[in-house]
C-alpha cells in the first residue's frame, strides 16, 4: 500500500512539473495594410458613354480599372458609383443628379468626364461653360468641399475614330476649344485635371485603341488614361487615408 501511495505521488509529482514547462507558441502574422470592407473608399464616377465604357465590358471601363488599379496600391475600392450614359450632355448630366437618390451622399473621391455630346449635338460654348461650372460644383460637393478629391479629365477627340469619317480637321479644334473651357474652370476651382486627349489620338494611327463601334475607346485606351490617373489618386488618399 505504501509502495503504491508513493507511485501515484512521483507521477503527480511529474505530471505538476511537465504542465509547468509548456510554453505556448504564438505565431505573428503582419499587419495586413489594405483596407478591410468597412473601410473601403466611396468613388463617384460622373460622365457620358466615357465613363459608362460603351461598347466594351464594364471591368474595362475606366472606373472600373481605376478601382482595380488602386487596389493594387492597398487602397482598397468598393464598386464605383456611376451616373453616366450615352448620348448625354452636361445638362442631362445634371439633371440626372438632381433626380438621383445620391444628393447629400459623401464620396471618398469624384472623377468627372462630360462634353463630347455638348459639342457633338451643337450646343454652345458659353452653356457649356456655365452648365461645366454648375456640375463641378456639385462633384466637389459630392466631396464634402475637399477639391482635392475631384479628378477631372479631357474630353477625348472622337475625330479620329472611323465614326468621325475623315472630319477630324473640323471636330479636332472643336474638342479643343470644349477643353479649354474645362481645364481653365477646374484650374479656378482647384481640382485635379487629367488631360487624356493626346491619348485618344493616338486611335489614328492605333485601332486597337478603339473599340469595336468604331467610335468610343477599347479597354486598352481607358489603360492608358487609369495608367495617368491612377497615380494622380494615390497621391491625394495615400495609404491609410
Amino acid at each position: 500500500m505504501k509502495l503504491l501511495c508513493s507511485i501515484i505521488l512521483t507521477i503527480a509529482a511529474i505530471s505538476g512539473c511537465t504542465k509547468k514547462q509548456v510554453i505556448p507558441h504564438v505565431v505573428m502574422t503582419p499587419k495586413d495594410t489594405t483596407k478591410t470592407a468597412a473601410d473601403s473608399l466611396n468613388y463617384l464616377a460622373l460622365g457620358d458613354s466615357y465613363t459608362i465604357g460603351e461598347a466594351v465590358p464594364d471591368t474595362q471601363s475606366f472606373p472600373y480599372q481605376l478601382a482595380a488599379q488602386l487596389h493594387t496600391q492597398k487602397l482598397a475600392v468598393k464598386k464605383p458609383t456611376i451616373i453616366a450614359t450615352t448620348g448625354w450632355t452636361t445638362d442631362n448630366l445634371i439633371a440626372a443628379i438632381a433626380n438621383s437618390r445620391l444628393v447629400g451622399k459623401k464620396y471618398n473621391f469624384v472623377t468627372l468626364l462630360i462634353g463630347v455630346n455638348d459639342q457633338f449635338q451643337g450646343l454652345s460654348i458659353i452653356n457649356y461653360s456655365n452648365k461645366f461650372q454648375q456640375v463641378l460644383n456639385t462633384a466637389i460637393d459630392f466631396v464634402n468641399g475637399d477639391k482635392s478629391k475631384v479628378f477631372v479629365l479631357s474630353i477625348p477627340d472622337y475625330g479620329v475614330t472611323p465614326f468621325a469619317g475623315g472630319n477630324d480637321a473640323v471636330i479636332g479644334p472643336q474638342i479643343d476649344q470644349f477643353n479649354a473651357i474645362n481645364k481653365s474652370i477646374s484650374t479656378a476651382a482647384g481640382v485635379n485635371y487629367l488631360d487624356i486627349t493626346g491619348i485618344s489620338r493616338q486611335a489614328a494611327n492605333d485601332p486597337s485603341l478603339i473599340a469595336p463601334d468604331g467610335l468610343h475607346p477599347s479597354g486598352k485606351m481607358y489603360g492608358f488614361w487609369v495608367g495617368q490617373l491612377a497615380p494622380m489618386v494615390v497621391k491625394v488618399l495615400g495609404i491609410g487615408h
